[in-house]
């Protein structure tokens, strides 16, 4: 039995929510998110509940249940509320800004690295150090925040570089005389 998806998804009073077919469809105040229900895996609207079950009691099935109930829950959450990812930069003259659709940050390099900011994902840099990224996606802030980082990733002897928020990063000691 699957420790996650045994429990039913509660949708707030302002997120609709519609199933038709094997496609879940949730839509709110931050926009609307699609989900596509895994073949071996049945879900119900009840209320204000969704509950998914297992179409069989094969191993697959069990994995796509606890899967299927996840992704369910970041929709509706993504929806009602958004997902928030945190980035910090450190280093002499590392920084960042918004300009229109436009992120651009100064990572140590000869030229300045931009990025173009996705529909449906906002990115504040109230201080030149610290980057806001928020959206209804999970995954496309995830992703977004995870490229941002792969730029300049955080180096161990000075630490250097962008992090996440709650990062802890190992320091090394340096060479000895």
């Amino acid at each position: 039995m699957s420790r996650i998806g045994k429990y039913p998804v509660s949708v707030p009073s302002d997120v609709t929510v519609q199933l038709s077919g094997q496609q879940f469809t949730a839509k709110g105040k931050l926009g609307q998110l699609g989900v596509l229900i895994h073949d071996d895996v049945d879900a119900k609207v009840e209320d204000d509940r969704v509950v998914l079950q297992p179409r069989s009691t094969s191993k697959r099935a069990r994995s796509m249940w606890g899967t299927t109930r996840s992704l369910v829950q970041n929709a509706v959450t993504g929806v009602s509320e958004g997902f928030t990812v945190n980035l910090e930069i450190n280093g002499v003259g590392y920084r960042a800004a918004v300009q229109g659709k436009t992120l651009n940050l100064q990572l140590g390099f000869s030229h300045e690295v931009s990025f173009a900011i996705p529909e449906g994902i906002t990115i504040k840099a109230e201080r030149p150090n610290f980057i806001s990224i928020h959206g209804a996606d999970r995954r496309a802030v995830g992703q977004l925040a995870a490229e941002i980082r792969g730029k300049r990733p955080p180096e161990p002897y000075k630490g250097k570089g962008v992090k996440y928020e709650r990062e802890l990063i190992l320091r090394k000691e340096g060479k000895k005389k």
